[in-house]
């Protein structure tokens, strides 16, 4: 009786263990579609396929260096060394299923002095084994075990996901540096020929000064604007010293064997990218199928602290020959065997079966929190991505209304101070503006295009083919 009363109170302690609040399920729903951004725009009622990746940047330069950074990035090896990592673990975890069965050899010789045995003489006693032995199994009758290679396995796909989105944001960062280093080339070349105009003009106004044809305060003013542009220039090439850096760590040192960069107007980056339907990012984005990889693995820890509340069964057995003297182990008789089954069953550990358990379940609830916040970033992403392009364009056409308004400007105030009808500030002045302007344009140009590279990003990228394949 009292044996059978230690059952029932270890059978409903396991049961009582297991009846657990599930956590709530992960809020996936979208909005059916993204914010219009142009009059009239509605979402495409098809997934379109992204453009692969020498399509999207058909630039051969570009190319390379993505090639480079895919091949050479020292941030992805680390990626991809735990990708190996996990692999490894997840081996590790399923051969724990396993039955595992060792080949054993083993022997002793002991002697014993004569005044430690009832006999009064000295003994020499030996014992020689060898045989096959089973190591400890455990039958997942709750599938324990099972939820645990689970996890191994979600968590191994989660690093292989996390691995994929590592490669599409670095994929991001070269080609937004690339046409970062291309925007301030043609800047450096328009600030350039801006200061030959100005050491020109400086040069002209000095000797005007000296017969007497100008002051000297519109020499000091052509002076500052002289200093201002090579200002500029310097600032200009600091940030290209830095962009040439920054993208020669990201292809990790490798020498490029391409053809000189096209400019910006060449790199092909204009053209259209359906968005496809906001659900889409559910299988389109590495992160977001990272993270479900992450809620499952937490779910099957849960799984498996739960079943740690059950008798745990395992089997142990070993067999071969036995001899007390060497030369008779492998003789008639001789064979040995044992068989060891044993159940295990938690009454009383301090709590910590219970707080395992609470464990799992706190970080199940961080991982279905991280799978939504994850799903929220990627539809704010792509949101944003398409506004910046669609009201990027807008502005760009407008600076370039602006840089004609100011060209023409300028030719006019030159006009007027040659004919005597201005000063020569206003000359000034009007350049500085159309300066100004056209440094903007290109800015605004580039800051497109990133935009698109952005939205290719943040719609999960499309298919990546090998470095080989690329260069």
């Amino acid at each position: 009786m009292m044996r059978h009363r230690f059952l029932l109170i270890g059978l409903v302690s396991a049961l009582a263990g297991c009846t657990t609040t599930p956590p709530p399920a992960p809020v996936t729903d979208l909005p059916p579609q993204y914010a219009a951004t142009t009059e009239g725009a509605a979402t495409p009622l098809a997934d379109p396929a992204l453009p692969a990746l020498h399509a999207m940047f058909p630039d051969p330069r570009l190319q390379a260096s993505l090639a480079a950074a895919l091949a050479h990035n020292r941030n992805l090896r680390l990626a991809l060394a735990r990708v190996a990592e996990a692999a490894a673990l997840y081996d590790i975890q399923t051969a724990a299923a396993r039955p595992g069965v060792e080949l054993g050899a083993s022997g002793t010789r002991s002697r014993t002095p004569a005044d430690l045995t009832v006999s009064g003489r000295t003994t020499v006693a030996g014992q020689y084994r060898a045989g096959v032995n089973l190591l400890a199994y455990e039958i997942d009758f709750w599938g324990r075990v099972r939820s645990l290679n689970e996890a191994a396995l979600a968590q191994y796909l989660a690093t292989d996901e996390a691995r994929r989105a590592f490669e599409t944001t670095l994929i991001a960062q070269v080609a937004n540096t690339y046409l970062l280093a291309r925007e301030l080339d043609e800047r450096i070349a328009l600030a350039q020929q801006t200061l030959a105009s100005r050491e020109e003009s400086f040069r002209i106004m000095r000797r005007r000064v000296e017969v007497g044809v100008n002051s000297e305060l519109e020499q000091r003013q052509v002076e500052t604007l002289l200093l201002a542009t090579r200002s500029e220039l310097a600032a200009l090439q600091r940030q290209a010293a830095q962009a040439d850096t920054l993208l020669t760590q990201l292809t990790g040192h490798a020498p490029l064997a391409a053809p000189p960069p096209r400019p910006l107007t060449g790199q092909g980056l204009d053209a259209e990218i359906a968005p496809g339907l906001p659900a889409a990012l559910l299988t389109r984005r590495p992160d977001i199928r990272a993270a479900e990889q992450r809620l499952a693995a937490a779910q099957a820890n849960v799984h498996a602290a739960r079943a740690a509340f059950f008798p745990n069964i395992v089997l142990t057995a070993s067999g071969g020959t036995a001899s007390a003297g060497l030369d008779g182990l492998f003789q008639a008789g001789s064979g040995s065997w044992s068989f060891t089954p044993s159940l295990r069953m938690p009454l009383f550990d301090g709590g910590r079966t219970r707080a395992n358990l609470n464990l799992a379940e706190a970080r199940q609830i961080a991982a279905v929190a991280d799978y939504e916040a994850t799903v929220q970033t990627a539809f704010r992403e792509v949101a944003d991505a398409l506004a910046s392009r669609h009201w990027l364009s807008r502005q760009l056409a407008e600076q370039d209304a602006l840089l004609r308004a100011e060209s023409e400007r300028a030719r006019l105030a030159s006009l007027r101070y040659e004919r005597g009808a201005s000063s020569y500030l206003d000359v000034l002045d009007a350049q500085r503006a159309q300066f100004a302007a056209e440094q903007a344009r290109v800015q605004l140009l580039r800051a497109g295009m990133s935009a698109t590279v952005e939205l290719y990003k943040a719609l999960g990228g499309g298919p990546q083919p090998d470095s080989e394949e690329m260069q």
